[in-house]
């Protein structure tokens, strides 16, 4: 092992941070309170924790260029989880078990113990054969420089499993025992393994804790799993489920057989742009998540990302959002409280206020804002009612409550030049007097929250600053807005 190497690379990611750390905040489309990279591209959150008074957030990136690459993990903390102060490096390539142009410092976890902070992540560098994924491991006693464990790697891919699939460790501590999942594939289809262990350095396999048999695709990446109120939550990105991709279950595991049980399954995001969540206890005991506003498909030998490779970054990460389990087992996903910090002005103040197709109602012109609208169901008529946002002649983004139909679908395909797309979810209606919507508009973003916060949609737009009409609209019948309230953002 190189601790030297490992420190050079490391300051050679933070010379071209530097470098392009100014054209990259100047960027036009660059998100105003969503987390980001100073520059460069970003992918999955890693190791979120609360350490030493501060929220960590580690984050998978590639320093030099807004474009996927050779993995490092960046670093950042916050108080609040709104301001965010970026750290050092945490991770770079330097080992043979983790370097390679198309591999490096692949996604993980973190873990406090014995008052040091450990990181666990996958390897991934190139052999003979093709791609070799493995399990490593990195220490800290300040929570900001680490050193890689000189046995690394302390896991690999079991016998009967390929070792290029097998990656993305999530790790925690039961009763005195540490238990690590990976996901991994065989013979077409995802598998969860579990593997325990008394030193978070040596590890046995035990089970496959969950499965995919068809229904849940191929291979399940960045799994989550943690416990509220006594309640086990998995949470993963599977890849080859369609439009499913990010789902959550919530049931038991049965530590003594390894495996899950579940109860109840659901969606996590419904928009195109919301991959790879992981979350963290504070110390009130909020379990807090981040997801990364992205996904695969659109890599960039695929569809490109638009605008922002110009601006020297890609990539952001939704807004922090706190879960929480409710009676039926389902989860909500509620934006934390610490956002209203950032509401700047109230733009707007309203209540009772009936729409027709003839008159629709508009809002402020604004382009980074937060909206909280309440629609009074037994007082319309309408079979739509259309949010049109982010818009000039040319160009808008329509979010549509469809009454009849029982639909939520957020429609870009007017929004820019680049994105495409119409992501749709059912809306639950039945017996309710009202819809709220909850939304969050950022410069490259549109984040829409309904039904008690248990359908999210998250869609990434490449806007520019004129685009800023907003307004309410129905489709066949009237509707009443019972409340709205609209705020200026101070990102």
């Amino acid at each position: 092992m190189s601790s030297m190497q490992l420190k050079r690379n490391i300051e050679k990611a933070e010379r071209a941070i530097q470098e392009k750390r100014e054209t990259a905040g100047r960027g036009k489309m660059r998100q105003q309170y969503h987390f980001m990279a100073e520059s460069g591209w970003i992918n999955d959150p890693n190791g979120l924790i609360y350490f030493h008074g501060q929220y960590h957030l580690f984050y998978q990136f590639n320093p030099f260029k807004p474009v996927w690459g050779e993995m490092y993990w960046g670093h950042a903390v916050s108080d609040d989880l709104v301001d965010w102060t970026y750290l050092p490096v945490a991770l770079a390539p330097s080992e043979n078990y983790d370097s390679n142009e198309r591999g490096g410092c692949f996604s993980g976890t973190s873990i406090e113990h014995e008052g040091k902070l450990f990181l666990l992540y996958t390897g991934t560098s190139r052999a003979e054969h093709g791609f070799v994924q493995v399990q490593c491991l990195a220490e800290s006693t300040d929570g900001i420089t680490f050193e890689k464990y000189e046995e690394n790697p302390v896991l690999r891919a079991p016998a009967g499993y390929e070792e290029c699939d097998f990656r993305d460790p999530k790790v925690w501590n039961h009763e005195g025992s540490f238990y690590m999942i990976c996901g991994t594939k065989k013979e077409g289809y995802a598998k969860l393994l579990l593997f325990q262990s008394a030193d978070l350095k040596n590890w046995e396999y035990k089970s496959v804790m969950a499965e995919s048999r068809g229904e849940w695709g191929e291979m399940w990446e960045c799994p989550d799993f943690y416990s509220i109120s006594g309640t086990d939550v998995l949470i993963f990105s599977p890849v080859g489920a369609g439009e499913r991709k990010t789902v959550y279950m919530t049931g038991q595991l049965d530590y003594q057989t390894g495996k899950f049980c579940c109860v109840r399954e659901g969606e996590v995001d419904w928009g195109f742009d919301y991959y790879a969540p992981q979350t963290l206890e504070d110390r009130d005991g909020r379990r807090i998540m981040f997801g990364w506003a992205g996904g695969w498909d659109w890599m960039p030998w695929w569809n490109g990302h638009g605008p922002s490779e110009k601006e020297e970054w890609c990539g952001f990460f939704g807004i922090p959002r706190e879960v929480r389990l409710l009676d039926d087992h389902s989860l909500q996903f509620i934006p934390v409280k610490e956002l209203e910090s950032l509401r700047q002005r109230e733009l707007l103040s309203v209540s009772k206020v009936f729409i027709t197709e003839e008159t629709p109602f508009f809002l402020p012109d604004a382009r980074i804002y937060e909206m909280k609208l309440s629609i009074n169901l037994k007082e319309s008529q309408a079979e739509c009612c259309v949010l049109r946002l982010c818009g000039t002649e040319e160009f808008y983004t329509d979010i549509t409550a469809d009454l009849k139909n029982g639909e939520l679908r957020v429609d870009r395909n007017h929004s820019d030049k680049w994105n495409h797309g119409v992501s749709r979810s059912n809306l639950y209606l039945r017996n309710k007097e009202r819809l709220d919507l909850h939304i969050f508009v950022d410069q490259s973003s549109v984040e829409v929250f309904a039904d008690g916060y248990r359908n999210v949609h998250t869609c990434r737009l490449y806007s520019d600053s004129e685009q800023c009409r907003n307004w309410i609209m129905t489709v066949e019948g009237a509707a009443m807005i019972e409340n709205l309230k609209l705020w200026s953002f101070n990102g």
